[in-house]
């Protein structure tokens, strides 16, 4: 095809590799440090949920609806509709990583109330990232099937889509560091937490801001290489 494949095997399936080692490696990292920190239960014994709703009353917000939702770390906060969905392993726990993430998903809220801009941002190219991130494949599969131009030019558009998804993990980043910046210094400020609690939870959040940097990498390195296979080819 001219496309850089060599029989069975494509050499940059290596940054594939890459890319989902290091995300599952960061996957593990968060599951172990989050399993070990939430056998630790915070002095204050408040839960997930209670501390959640004492971070968001501080920062003077009463419109949040906290909620229960199954799964572990499926925690999330919905700007849309203002709700805070802590998951069983956080709402009812009353560990320094259960209040760590609660406090991390309230650090969320409080940027939506303040309208931070990288959220907001991150708010407006979801579903750009959604439509791309969805078309992206099947246009270079068709791009595949097609000689002249039109081949090509499929591929290129779908390069372009997924390249929407990449832009908005890199724009998570920043929402997702400052969130957690927020979550610690609130559980400072208030006490909520004690010096040591605080030195643990700043390790759960850490470990979890790791998936976010993984992945980042794993689709940097997916753009990089269709552009490796297909970037500036004619399939002449």
């Amino acid at each position: 095809m001219g496309f850089g494949y060599y029989g069975w095997w494509d050499p940059t399936y290596y940054l594939v590799i890459i890319g989902a080692l290091i995300s599952m490696l960061a996957s593990a990292r968060v599951k172990g440090t989050f399993g070990k920190y939430s056998r630790c239960r915070s002095m204050g014994g408040l839960t997930g949920a209670q501390a959640a709703e004492r971070i968001l009353h501080t920062a003077g917000i009463y419109d949040v609806t906290i909620r229960h939702i199954p799964g572990s770390l499926t925690d999330h906060y919905d700007p849309r509709h203002k709700l805070l969905n802590l998951s069983d392993s956080v709402y009812g726990s009353v560990s320094v990583a259960a209040v760590g993430v609660a406090a991390h998903e309230c650090g969320h809220a409080i940027q939506h109330q303040r309208h931070y801009a990288p959220l907001s941002v991150r708010g407006a190219i979801v579903p750009v990232a959604n439509f791309g991130s969805t078309l992206a494949w099947p246009l270079i599969l068709m791009g595949l099937f097609f000689s002249n131009g039109t081949g090509p030019m499929l591929i290129q558009a779908g390069i372009l889509c997924f390249s929407f998804a990449v832009i908005f993990q890199l724009v998570t980043l920043p929402v997702e560091f400052n969130a957690s910046r927020r979550a610690m210094a609130i559980l400072r400020d208030t006490g909520m937490l004690n010096s040591d609690e605080l030195r643990k939870t700043r390790k759960v959040l850490s470990a979890a801001a790791l998936t976010y940097v993984a992945g980042a990498a794993a689709a940097i390195l997916q753009l990089l290489r269709l552009l490796l296979l297909f970037g500036g080819k004619d399939d002449r």
